[in-house]
């Protein structure tokens, strides 16, 4: 199945109050997941990808702390986004927490580890985009390059892999993800 970004979703972030550059960031990992998924060969819910990567900040229309993908989560039940996307607003925090780190971080206690290989291509790509919308990778070729020198940018930039716990699960998506890619 094809999937393509709806205006209309792009409309309903500016409704709910996600800034310009927040939208500019959910299109880009949202058009980064689509085209890893592509990649992938899996048989995929490109939908579910597109939208979930698209609405995963909506909660930044609120606050940009830790909290935004529960407030997420909350704001696109109310707007009637399916539960398989609001659960990838809610767990992209870290790529996913278990109930342990939730605890540390004040959020409500439970599991919020990716369970789907589609919440998992989100979480890679929004990762993907900050290291490239950051300037880490040079502009020309970027997007090879942020997936060429994944490993390396996460253990040099401790702001993307924040933590051994997360650096750990990002690496962990990243060679899953990469070895479904056919090459």
């Amino acid at each position: 199945m094809t999937y393509k970004i709806q205006d209309s979703d792009i409309e309903l972030l500016r409704k709910t109050g996600v800034s310009e550059d927040d939208i500019k960031h959910c299109i880009k990992v949202a058009e980064k997941a689509l085209e890893i998924a592509k990649r992938t060969g899996a048989k995929l819910d490109m939908e579910l990808i597109g939208r979930g990567a698209l609405f995963h900040d909506l909660g930044k229309s609120v606050t940009h702390e830790i909290e935004h993908g529960r407030i997420g989560a909350e704001i696109g039940k109310k707007i009637g986004l399916k539960k398989e996307i609001t659960d990838i607003m809610e767990k992209h925090i870290r790529g996913g927490l278990t109930e342990d780190e939730a605890r540390e971080l004040g959020l409500p206690v439970k599991d919020y580890i990716l369970k789907t290989l589609e919440e998992r291509i989100v979480i890679y790509a929004d990762r993907l985009v900050d290291i490239i919308m950051d300037g880490i990778v040079d502009i020309k070729g970027y997007e090879s390059q942020a997936e060429k020198r994944f490993v390396e940018i996460l253990k040099e930039y401790s702001r993307y892999g924040k933590n051994e716990i997360t650096l750990n699960r990002y690496l962990a998506y990243h060679r899953e993800i990469q070895g479904l890619i056919k090459k």
